[in-house]
């Protein structure tokens, strides 16, 4: 599974290299929980939560953020900002990557602003 997860997270920072986005860390990891992508941009931290699948059978990939996952990105993203001294606002996207399981992306959809910082 690491393997699909890097795949998804390959796909996202391309498309945020796209979009102009700075990356500052992926996969960073703190006590609280890991965060797959933190990039930059406008002045704007955004902390990414990268969901890949190959199939709905399981729900859209936005719903496994549920509200124990936004709890701990939040605490990550705390730990994060604090760690790096930074003063920022926060801002907690979601990237959904659609595979045909076979290594092709058959659909990508990026939401800004998927949860608040509360």
């Amino acid at each position: 599974m690491k393997g699909l997860g890097d795949f998804g997270e390959a796909v996202t920072a391309r498309y945020l290299r796209k979009k102009g986005y700075t990356l500052r860390a992926s996969q960073w990891r703190c006590r609280f929980g890991e965060i797959d992508i933190v990039a930059e941009k406008a002045g704007v931290l955004c902390i990414v939560e990268v969901k890949l699948r190959s199939n709905l059978s399981r729900g859209l990939p936005r719903e496994a953020v549920d509200g124990r996952k936004q709890r701990k990105l939040r605490t990550a993203a705390a730990c994060y900002v604090s760690n790096n001294e930074l003063d920022l606002p926060v801002r907690f996207d979601v990237a959904e990557v659609y595979t045909d399981g076979k290594g092709g992306v058959t659909g990508f959809q990026y939401i800004e602003d998927a949860f608040t910082c509360d």
